[in-house]
């Protein structure tokens, strides 16, 4: 399976946008849109008027991004998003959100969603008492998500919980500090995120 293999510090340029994919190092003075608050290439820094298109395109590459997808998963996300019932563009991020790799980030297990994905495939968590190993496994409502006990004793991941103690758990998960374990207890709502993502515009891109 294709990925990108570029410096992820570029993405972040590119979109004018934090996206937080390099964990601590986004929250220094070593983040490169610190350091260049300008897109890379030769023509970075040039002035230019995005048009329509290029408003909804940037859009779609920034939830992307963010989220850590290519193209063709993203595109099958949105066609999924199209055949349920409601708002498409709410329902793309109720999914996106419900990935695994995400939930784990947001439950303070790592500090990016990046370092999530790693964590998910190195097989440290469970959901409802199974080890799940596959980082676009979408939670449901009723699913329990934990990690697993051998896993627990991990520097690397104690540590991230003790720096996201801060960060509280979207609503959606009843997280259960004492189990390190959460569990789904509704579908994400555009207001549990908190990403700024327009999903109306990635919605009139798809549907030109």
């Amino acid at each position: 399976m294709a990925r990108y293999t570029d410096a992820v510090c570029r993405l972040c340029r590119r979109e004018n946008q934090k996206l937080f994919l390099k964990g601590d190092r986004c929250f220094t003075e070593k983040c490169a849109l610190e350091r260049r608050a300008y897109a890379p290439g030769q023509h970075g820094q040039g002035r230019s008027k995005a048009s329509e298109y290029g408003t909804q395109l940037r859009e779609k590459q920034k939830a992307k991004r963010y989220y850590g997808l290519l193209e063709s998963q993203f595109r099958s996300y949105f066609e999924l998003a199209s055949k349920r019932k409601g708002q498409t563009g709410e329902n793309l991020l109720a999914i996106l959100e419900s990935r695994l790799d995400n939930v784990v980030y947001r439950l303070g297990f790592a500090m990016s969603r990046p370092e999530a994905r790693q964590l998910v495939l190195h097989g440290h968590f469970t959901v409802n008492g199974r080890k799940v190993n596959i980082p676009s496994f979408l939670v449901k409502p009723g699913m329990t998500i934990a990690l697993k006990d051998s896993s627990k004793s991990l520097d690397k991941i104690k540590n991230n919980i003790e720096a996201n103690s801060f960060r509280k758990a979207p609503k959606w998960l009843e997280y259960d500090a004492n189990a390190l374990s959460a569990k789904v207890v509704g579908i994400p709502l555009k207001e549990d995120i908190d990403l700024p993502i327009e999903e109306h515009l990635i919605v009139e891109l798809y549907s030109k």
